[in-house]
């Protein structure tokens, strides 16, 4: 099979096509016939600086969408000829940048018929990171403010769209050329932070979902009511000190999770969670998409096409 692979670390350039062997499906595990993959920034600085895989060869990806090619042992709730979409293991189930890819059975959901396969390549990662920083970290429930940093961004994005689903109040940040798309996504106010303070701005929120970092964490625990959650899916925030304001702070890693997925794919199917797609590539042109990734200027998601 065609994938994309590299033997060192490095810039863009470092990615090539490359032939290998088609994996095999082992037990409780399905092989995929890739459709579309999702790039993110994981990706990028995967490749950059090895991060938690270490040293290559790898192929990276983790977001995938395609067709059921074969099912493994004991696998009952998929079949040959299935649309399937998901996110392999994370970080140690990497590979969706190929022509095939190997999956975990319940790691991948039926594709809503209408949602297409680009939309299936770049909804997972993002989507259930933000479903469990909100929902299964958060507890945002309806009625409740949230706060979401780079609401434009690939999570950001997402998470406007899940949380209004939810029935939260949402407000999020976004230079404001992203103002309308924003809006449009269901948020009910949105700061640019080139020209506001969102610190001063923003009070009294129940949820902060920071996909920034750096300055952000910190800055964001006064617009938390007393008891409200900080949850960070860039950085380390155990110094933070959350005691001062009677919040909590948490940084989360996204993991593969087949309610999750239902949940997202549920949304989806409904009518109430799309992808706003940046930019599409074939396979061959990984290296164009991490470099357009790297720029820094992505709005929503870049997706790779097979």
């Amino acid at each position: 099979m065609r994938a994309i692979s590299q033997d060192v670390l490095g810039g863009p350039d470092v990615l090539k096509e490359v032939e290998l062997e088609r994996p095999e499906p082992g037990p409780g595990e399905v092989l995929i016939r890739v459709r579309a993959a999702g790039v993110n920034p994981t990706d990028w600085i995967h490749r950059a600086t090895g991060l938690i895989l270490g040293t290559p060869p790898f192929v990276l990806g983790w977001d995938v969408s395609g067709v059921v090619e074969e099912v493994g042992l004991g696998v009952t709730i998929h079949r040959p000829g299935d649309e399937v979409f998901g996110m392999l293991r994370y970080p140690y189930g990497n590979g969706s940048h190929a022509e095939y890819a190997v999956a975990a059975a319940r790691h991948v959901v039926p594709l809503p018929a209408d949602a297409g396969h680009v939309q299936g390549g770049a909804l997972p990662l993002v989507s259930l990171t933000a479903w469990q920083a909100l929902v299964d970290t958060a507890g945002l429930r309806a009625g409740q403010r949230v706060l979401i940093h780079a609401a434009a961004g690939g999570v950001g994005h997402v998470a406007v769209q899940i949380a209004k689903a939810l029935g939260a109040y949402v407000i999020g940040t976004a230079s404001a050329p992203k103002h309308d798309l924003v809006r449009s996504l269901g948020a009910d106010e949105v700061i640019d932070y080139t020209a506001t303070d969102f610190a001063a701005a923003v009070r009294d929120v129940d949820v902060v979902l920071d996909g920034v970092g750096g300055e952000y964490g910190p800055r964001s625990l006064p617009t938390l009511r007393p008891g409200g959650v900080l949850v960070s899916i860039v950085n380390h925030i155990r110094d933070l000190d959350t005691a001062r304001y009677g919040v909590r702070a948490a940084e989360m890693l996204v993991e593969a999770d087949h309610g999750s997925m239902r949940e997202v794919a549920a949304l989806a199917g409904a009518g109430r969670l799309r992808a706003e797609i940046d930019s599409v590539f074939p396979l061959a042109d990984a290296a164009r998409a991490h470099a357009r990734g790297e720029t820094g200027r992505v709005t929503g998601k870049i997706v790779l096409t097979v």
